[in-house]
C-alpha cells in the first residue's frame, strides 16, 4: 500500500531550468536518476548520480501535480534547514523555489524501508532512534511555528463529521459509540502539548534502515511542536496497521509512552482513527489516487484496537 503513485513524475519530467538549479546546488552534472518507491507525493523522488560520482536525493513538485504539494515542500525546506546535525535526518544540501516549482536536494542516504509486517529487531531500532531523536529535538527549533494541536484539531474532529453523516458501512460498534469517540478525540487534542519537534508522519515508508543498522527519518513537511511521545505512538499505530505485535505492550514498555496517561494515548488514537475513516470516503486528491485506500486500511486496522482500549 506504499508503492509509488502511477502519476509520479520523474527527473526527466522536470523543466530544464529546475534540473539546472539542482546541478548548481550539487556543483556537477546529473548523469543518472532512479525514481524511488514509497510515499504518496506526485512529485519527483529521485536518487541521482553526478558525473564525478556524487549522489543525492531530489524531490520536486509544482501545483500542476497537486495544488497542496508545493506548500508542503516549502514547509519541509524550512524545517530541514533548521534540523540539528545530530538529528537522524538527511542533510539538506539546498533548495530551489521559483514560485512554481519547489525543489529540495538532500544528501543521499543508503538504506531501505523497514519490512512490513514489522520485524521485531527493526522495530526496536526505530523506537530507540525516535527516543534519541525526541531528546535531540527538545526544545523544538524556532522554525517549528505550529503545534500538533493546531495541525490536528480539524482532523480529530472527524468523529463529529462521521456522526453528522454516518457512512452506510460504518462499523456497528463505532456507530453505537459515537459520543464516546468524539469525547476521546477531544481529549486527544488536549493532550498534544509539549516542546519537542515531532515528525507527525512516522511510518515504515518514511524511515530508512542503513546497512550498519542506523535509522534515518525522512520527509518532514508536517513537523510541529508537540509531546515527546507522539512519534512513538505514531510508529506503534503503523505497526498495528500491518499486525504481528501487541501495540499495548509496546506502549507500556517504551520509555516515552510508559508513563503517559493511557486516556491521552487512547484519545490521540481515537483522533487518528476517525480521521482515517472520514478522509477515506472523500474523493482522492489530484495526482494521489491511492491514498484513500491506504487511509481506509489504516482506519479499519485501528478501530478494533481503539475499541479494546475504550472497553468495547
Amino acid at each position: 500500500m506504499t508503492s509509488r503513485p502511477k502519476t509520479r513524475i520523474r527527473w526527466r519530467d522536470l523543466p530544464a531550468h529546475v534540473r539546472t538549479a539542482v546541478e548548481d546546488i550539487l556543483g556537477d552534472r546529473v548523469v543518472a536518476a532512479e525514481s524511488q518507491p514509497g510515499g504518496y507525493s506526485p512529485g519527483t523522488a529521485d536518487r541521482v548520480r553526478t558525473a564525478r560520482g556524487g549522489r543525492a536525493f531530489v524531490k520536486a513538485v509544482s501545483p500542476a501535480q497537486n495544488d497542496r504539494s508545493p506548500g508542503m515542500h516549502r514547509d519541509e525546506a524550512r524545517i530541514a534547514a533548521a534540523l540539528p546535525a545530530a538529528a537522524p535526518t538527511p542533510t539538506l544540501l539546498g533548495s530551489h523555489d521559483d514560485g512554481d516549482w519547489i525543489t529540495l536536494v538532500f544528501a543521499d542516504v543508503e538504506g531501505r524501508h523497514p519490512v512490513t509486517p514489522w520485524d521485531a529487531g527493526e522495530l526496536a531500532a526505530v523506537l530507540s532512534t525516535l527516543e534519541t531523536m525526541a531528546a535531540t529535538l527538545t526544545p523544538a527549533p524556532a522554525a517549528a511555528t505550529t503545534t500538533a494541536a493546531e495541525t490536528l484539531a480539524a482532523n480529530f474532529d472527524a468523529w463529529r463529521r462521521l456522526s453528522a453523516d454516518p457512512p452506510a458501512d460504518l462499523d456497528p460498534w463505532a456507530r453505537a459509540h459515537l459520543p464516546e469517540l468524539r469525547a476521546a478525540a477531544d481529549r486527544g487534542v488536549a493532550a498534544l502539548t509539549g516542546d519537542t519537534l515531532c515528525h507527525l508522519d512516522v511510518r515504515a515508508d518514511n524511515l530508512l534502515l542503513g546497512p550498519d543498522g542506523t535509522v534515518t527519518v525522512v520527509d518532514w513537511p508536517w513537523a510541529c511542536r508537540g509531546p515527546a511521545w507522539l512519534d512513538t505512538l505514531l510508529t506503534v499505530i503503523n505497526v498495528q496497521v500491518y499486525g504481528g505485535h501487541d501495540p499495548d505492550a509496546l506502549l507500556a514498555t517504551r520509555p516515552l509512552t510508559a508513563h503517559v496517561d493511557p486516556a491521552d494515548l487512547t484519545g490521540v488514537l481515537a483522533g487518528f482513527t476517525g480521521f482515517f475513516l472520514d478522509a477515506a470516503r472523500q474523493p482522492p486528491p489530484p495526482g494521489i489516487p491511492t491514498v484513500r485506500a491506504f487511509q481506509r486500511l489504516q482506519g479499519d486496522a485501528l478501530l478494533p484496537w481503539l475499541a479494546r482500549r475504550l472497553g468495547g
